[in-house]
């Protein structure tokens, strides 16, 4: 009876309805991660395109090329600009270095010319009148329509009250028509501690000629003269 028998096995079935075939679904999990890249990029790209540096033509990066080479010219302009200033600065700075040095060798001789001036001064003969303050020594020029001067006034001796008055010129001359004539300058204020070298100059009318120059000193409280003197004008 062994011979009639099937030769088909019986296999196993798990269910009830016989073998089927299923479909692997995609895990949910492997779906979200997905997902999240794929908005998480699209987001990216957004914010990129929405927000972001715009992309430039072609023209425009020239142009940012040209304007970064601009740049540099300019900063290597102004370097060498900070470079010549550097030069300057240590230049004036040598300079005031040397003035400094011969400040300092100038300021010591003052005393010895000081010395010296003293010991000239002194040998100025005194004011032939004799008073004190004295007028020492005039120099006086004609000079193209105006009278230069320069007054020498020195008390007898160091150490006397300073002397405040007041100085005015008496200017003889003449006309080109033979006429004679006498200005007087304002009255100008004038100090004097041992002596006082005054200089300046006076205008003179047009066409007038001086020859002879009186220096009048006075007091200004009592009006009284103080100190006279005459002398002759030079020409140049």
């Amino acid at each position: 009876m062994a011979l009639f028998r099937s030769s088909n096995r019986n296999v196993f079935q798990p269910t009830a309805y016989g073998y089927s075939h299923r479909r692997r679904r995609v895990p949910r999990w492997l779906v979200l991660i997905l997902t999240g890249i794929v908005l998480g990029a699209g987001g990216v790209l957004f914010l990129q395109k929405s927000y972001g540096p715009q992309r430039l033509t072609i023209e425009q990066s020239q142009l940012l090329q040209n304007d970064l080479n601009s740049a540099n010219l300019d900063k290597q302009r102004l370097r060498a600009q900070l470079d010549a200033r550097t030069d300057d600065v240590a230049n004036s700075k040598a300079t005031v270095s040397t003035l400094e040095s011969k400040l300092q060798q100038s300021q010591k001789q003052i005393p010895k010319l000081k010395s010296d001036l003293e010991l000239l001064i002194q040998a100025i003969p005194a004011d032939p009148r004799g008073t004190n303050p004295g007028i020492r020594a005039i120099a006086l020029t004609d000079a193209n329509g105006e009278l230069d001067y320069k007054i020498l006034i020195m008390q007898n001796k160091e150490g006397n009250p300073t002397f405040t008055g007041q100085m005015q010129l008496r200017i003889s001359g003449y006309y080109p028509s033979g006429k004679v004539a006498t200005i007087e300058t304002d009255p100008t204020d004038v100090s004097v501690d041992y002596y006082n070298q005054i200089q300046g100059s006076a205008p003179l009318p047009e066409s007038f000629t001086p020859r002879h120059v009186t220096v009048l000193i006075t007091d200004p409280d009592t009006k009284k003269l103080v100190a006279s003197r005459t002398e002759r004008v030079a020409r140049q």
